[in-house]
């Protein structure tokens, strides 16, 4: 479909999107732009909630929850299994929607990821813990709802993300109330106009908006778990407006995973997975290689064949998502390029329209330099050499960060030896940014607290209950 006609027929199907409030598609009269980030021009007004609306949701949700954590497992399970294949279904259209919305058809995969973690999800066992099962007595610990979830969703995954919060909710008997990034509400619309006649009213309930709705979400005194993935700084905000209520909060935030690299690798086998991971979706994601830590013997090689790749990939690059994004991305290769550094591949926005960076290999930086000491989110990549491992390792960990890290070495023992110091949530040997709804994620140190996917990310959205029966009926 070339793009006149992509863009007509997104937004016809934008006409007739609407938040998701009790069953009911509704609009509020008022809009927010969505830009295309490959023109850097606006392409759509989406329909805006407004803070009432928050309101009005929240009651929806409130109110379908006594009947949704009732109703039995299996048909809870039922409904889940049904929005996850229904968004299978509709995969064409997210696609074209996405397309626009973050300017690369491609990341649109993230949706293609929906229905597998939809569907793993809808089998996930409810566990109880079996404590005691005596002649005189069953003790026993079970996962209940929270009540009414609030659910904030970022901009680079916004499907897969969505999907991951409201099934989990779901699966546990709680209601919820979402909310997608202003940067990107079109597709999560949508998949909430797919939804609708999929699940009882109120149970879920979906707004667009901007910040002040995320606020209002957080603040209202129904919502008793708040879901949130994106940075430090607004998962800061959360912790602190959720105090006050004594509210739980999952937050999943920044990363600024380390790779450490050494020195008995081949530098021609290792670059291409490490590139692979460093500028999946262009660098913005969570848990992607953001610095390298590289032996000397093999830092050369290592650099030499990253700049190669991504001299490559350059044309073929998507934009980054974001004008914030993109704004932050040029600044920080121009900060390290101030402070001695060398770009061997990329160092400059592309020309022309659009939020375009080519795939940046840096050089000549280390600590104190922002781009090795912050989250990038983009595609910029500094490879730092070392001589002592242990000087690696501390610098590795030398950072509010804790996501993600990963060790390459052919020696698989010493490799999870220096993984288990890594003070992150996943640490890999070999390997760098996967995700899988059966492997629990999420960060230490402030990078977030809590755990997505598995049993544990599960628990997450249950309160875990500890029920004691005795048996003997002559003690009443």
């Amino acid at each position: 479909m070339d793009e006149a006609n992509l863009l007509m027929g997104v937004q016809a199907t934008v006409s007739e999107l609407g938040q998701l409030i009790n069953g009911t598609l509704v609009t509020s009269g008022q809009s927010i732009p969505v830009v295309n980030p490959s023109s850097g021009e606006e392409f759509a007004r989406c329909p805006a909630a407004t803070v009432e609306m928050v309101d009005t949701a929240m009651a929806a949700a409130a109110a379908a929850l006594p009947a949704w954590s009732a109703r039995p497992e299996a048909e809870r399970r039922a409904v889940i299994k049904a929005m996850a294949d229904a968004i299978g279904a509709n995969y064409a259209t997210i696609e074209e929607i996405t397309a626009l919305e973050k300017g690369a058809s491609s990341i649109a995969l993230e949706a293609l990821a929906a229905p597998w973690f939809g569907n793993h999800i809808a089998e996930q066992e409810l566990r109880v813990d079996i404590i005691e099962d005596s002649a005189e007595r069953t003790v026993k610990v079970v996962r209940a709802p929270f009540g009414v979830v609030a659910a904030i969703i970022p901009w680079n995954a916004p499907i897969l993300i969505l999907a991951e919060k409201v099934f989990s909710a779901l699966l546990v008997g709680n209601t919820i109330v979402a909310k997608p990034s202003p940067f990107t509400p079109l597709a999560t619309l949508f998949v909430a106009k797919i939804w609708k006649d999929l699940v009882p009213p109120g149970v879920v309930n979906i707004l667009a908006g901007d910040d002040e709705v995320g606020k209002a979400m957080v603040a209202h005194p129904t919502t008793r778990l708040i879901s949130f993935t994106g940075s430090i700084a607004a998962g800061r905000a959360i912790a602190a407006a959720a105090a006050p209520g004594l509210k739980n909060v999952l937050l999943e935030l920044g990363g600024n995973d380390a790779a450490i690299v050494l020195d008995d690798v081949d530098p021609k086998k290792v670059a291409q997975r490490i590139f692979d991971s460093a500028f999946t979706g262009h660098g913005q994601v969570c848990a992607a290689i953001k610095r390298v830590y590289a032996h000397e013997s093999v830092y050369q090689g290592l650099v030499d064949e990253l700049a190669v790749i991504a001299h490559e990939r350059a044309a073929t690059m998507i934009p980054v998502t974001t004008k914030p994004q993109f704004d932050r991305v040029s600044e920080l290769v121009t900060d390290a390029l101030d402070h001695g550094g060398k770009a061997v591949a990329g160092g400059a926005p592309a020309e022309g329209s659009g939020y375009f960076y080519p795939p940046t290999i840096m050089t000549g930086v280390g600590p104190g330099v922002r781009v090795v000491d912050e989250e990038q989110f983009g595609p910029v990549l500094p490879v730092i050499p070392f001589s002592d491992v242990e000087w690696a390792i501390e610098q590795a960990n030398a950072t509010e960060y804790g996501l993600c890290g990963s060790v390459w070495t052919s020696d698989i023992a010493h490799g999870e030896q220096i993984a288990a110091r890594l003070e992150c949530g996943t640490a890999w040997v070999n390997q760098h940014t996967e995700i899988d709804p059966k492997i629990p994620f999420g960060g230490v140190k402030s990078s977030g607290i809590g755990r997505n996917n598995g049993q544990v990310g599960l628990d997450a959205y249950a309160e875990l209950k500890t029920v004691i029966v005795y048996k003997d009926r002559e003690r009443v």
